[in-house]
């Protein structure tokens, strides 16, 4: 499911970040007097009596050029993790090993000033990250560009909004290049067509080697931008590995979480939260199809501004494993126009080359930039009949075996 010119580079053998059994523990204060007793519990070098662990033996190393995703629930430790990457607070235990210039884009507003303009924070910021004044006056226009943000660079940072905000860190960051980028939720603010430009020069930095550890809720942008992801649990890792696998693991959790047999978004539901929304999605035959048979998606989407959403259809497991994705961007074509707002679209799986198994067929509505998706429809399928092989999918193949060649090799008595 990974697109664009996403490339790992692995220049060197030693990583650039390494961690081993780190960990994070942050002291409760259960009563008036808990923090007196801490004071002193620490003073007296015992610690903290009673703490809340946000992060316990995470482990995991990140090469020049590879990608890294982080995901997890609220809570999970996520931020916590990027914040003792960054270098924003210190591990309780475990070690942590940075090489090379760490560029990190966390908290919105983060690193900059408010009594200070724009111009006048990137100017700070490119300081803080060692540029000298001659590397900021050849970048200074580069970030102002980037940004774009108008006049309200000679503001102070006070007065922006949170996508304005993000918009001078990410220029900012972009200027400087650094070896390993942290970003956390930063796609999740700002308009559509600066999500766009982020996401391009992200992809431009990886194809030339960078090294990117993103966080984010969104399993689309996991699985656009990164190779591997992590799956942080309750402040453990819970899952590691390719990111289309990691991501639908992820998936499937917070599906069996939530009521099964989830309906498709009502046209009112839809248009009150301004959502793209899968409004009918139907398989044909239907919810059995034996192995080798011919297999139509079809249904209709919803979208709030008459602009025809990105459709993307994925087979999966139903453990989470993902099997198949493809989206209608990927194939440069558009879903067609029912009405104003309702948009059809139909896939044919031709001799569907699925082993029997039970499988999740999904659809899912995406904005017509194909950069957030919005809603996810699934259906259950049944690929029926008897086989011996073993995986997801039979391959074409032939053995060749030759007499003459066995007879050749036999040891003569």
């Amino acid at each position: 499911m990974n697109s664009g010119p996403i490339a790992e580079h692995s220049l060197d053998h030693e990583p650039l970040l390494k961690l081993e059994g780190v960990g994070k523990d942050y002291a409760k204060l259960e009563s008036r007097g808990g923090r007196l007793r801490l004071v002193c519990s620490l003073l007296r070098g015992r610690g903290a009596a009673h703490v809340f662990r946000a992060l316990d033996g995470v482990g995991l190393e990140l090469r020049r050029g590879e990608s890294l995703g982080v995901i997890g629930e609220n809570g999970a430790g996520k931020s916590t993790l990027l914040k003792i990457v960054a270098g924003v607070i210190r591990p309780t235990r475990g070690t942590l090993h940075v090489r090379g210039r760490v560029g990190a884009l966390l908290e919105l507003g983060s690193g900059f000033h408010p009594e200070y303009s724009g111009l006048a924070n990137i100017e700070l910021a490119s300081a803080l990250f060692g540029l000298t004044a001659d590397e900021l006056a050849a970048r200074r226009e580069e970030i102002i560009a980037f940004a774009d943000i108008g006049e309200h660079i000679h503001e102070p940072i006070k007065h922006y909004s949170s996508g304005m905000v993000v918009r001078l860190g990410f220029a900012v960051a972009t200027a400087l290049t650094p070896d390993i980028l942290i970003t956390d939720e930063v796609l999740a603010v700002g308009d559509e067509s600066f999500q766009k430009k982020c996401i391009a020069w992200i992809e431009r930095y990886l194809a030339q080697g960078g090294t990117l550890l993103l966080c984010s809720h969104s399993m689309y942008h996991i699985q656009k931008l990164t190779r591997h992801a992590i799956w942080l649990r309750e402040g453990r890792l819970e899952r590691q590995g390719p990111s289309a696998e990691v991501a639908q693991a992820y998936i499937t959790f917070n599906e069996e979480k939530s009521a099964r047999g989830k309906q498709p978004m009502s046209l009112e539901q839809a248009a009150a939260a301004h959502f793209y929304a899968i409004q009918s999605f139907e398989l044909t035959p239907g919810k059995a199809l034996p192995h080798g048979a011919d297999l139509k998606l079809a249904g209709e989407a919803y979208s709030p501004d008459g602009r025809a959403p990105v459709i993307m259809i994925g087979v999966g497991r139903v453990d989470g494993t993902a099997v198949y994705a493809v989206a209608t961007d990927m194939d440069g074509v558009l879903p067609y126009r029912v009405s104003e707002n309702r948009f059809a679209f139909e896939l044919t799986l031709p001799r569907v080359a699925l082993l029997p198994g039970k499988y999740l067929l999904r659809a899912h509505a995406l904005d017509p930039e194909g950069v957030r998706l919005f809603d996810t429809v699934e259906r259950p399928l049944q690929v029926t009949g008897e086989t011996r092989e073993l995986g997801f999918v039979r391959l074409e193949h032939r053995w060749e075996m030759h007499t003459s060649r066995i007879r050749a090799e036999m040891p003569v008595e």
